[in-house]
């Protein structure tokens, strides 16, 4: 009986060591060692306002974006190796965020900004970009001033973050879009992003 009670003891003691710690998907202060995912240049080097993804089983290693529009295309793929947990985005409206220096913690949450899609602007990585802002007064007029529609993320339109854009003067074509994001575009219909 007491060799029984001291395996319940232990097996007890043993499971409460294992409980899971909850993953910190705080946002992240942009720091000279931040390189985007794709580009993986240093994110400092260039202007716009940036994104950081937070996926699940990689605590405090966001993967970061030298464009929200790239963040944008990112959470909206399909084939994702890991569960996102938390999406930040630059909030271009806050205080002291300029293009040249869109700021290393004015982050908000991706879901609860509002975006100035279509304006005159171009990101980090040359590409048209959306523009977020925790204050939709703030994103009006930057759209006044810059042209361009506020929308929530979910009303972006997939056209706005995965097509094809001209960049350094050559123009791609619009008819030779590949399989792939073909394929990527209908997923995204159908899961409803």
């Amino acid at each position: 009986m007491m060799r029984l009670a001291i395996i319940l003891t232990l097996t007890l003691g043993l499971a409460a060591c294992q409980e899971e710690v909850a993953q910190d998907i705080s946002a992240v202060t942009l720091n000279p060692q931040a390189v985007g995912h794709y580009c993986q240049m240093e994110l400092l080097e260039h202007e716009g306002p940036k994104g950081q993804v937070h996926l699940a089983g990689l605590p405090g290693a966001p993967l970061f974006f030298s464009q929200v529009r790239d963040a944008v295309a990112y959470i909206r793929m399909p084939e994702q190796s890991h569960s996102i947990l938390a999406v930040w985005v630059n909030d271009m409206g806050a205080d002291g965020a300029s293009w040249a220096a869109p700021g290393a913690e004015n982050w908000i949450r991706a879901e609860t900004a509002v975006y100035v899609v279509g304006a005159r602007v171009k990101g980090g990585m040359g590409a048209p970009e959306v523009v977020p802002f925790s204050d939709p007064a703030r994103a009006a007029v930057f759209a006044q001033t810059n042209g361009g529609a506020v929308m929530t993320l979910d009303q972006i339109p997939d056209e706005a973050i995965l097509a094809p854009v001209a960049l350094d003067g050559v123009a791609q074509d619009d008819d030779a879009e590949t399989e792939f994001e073909q394929r990527l575009r209908d997923l995204s219909r159908k899961t409803g992003g």
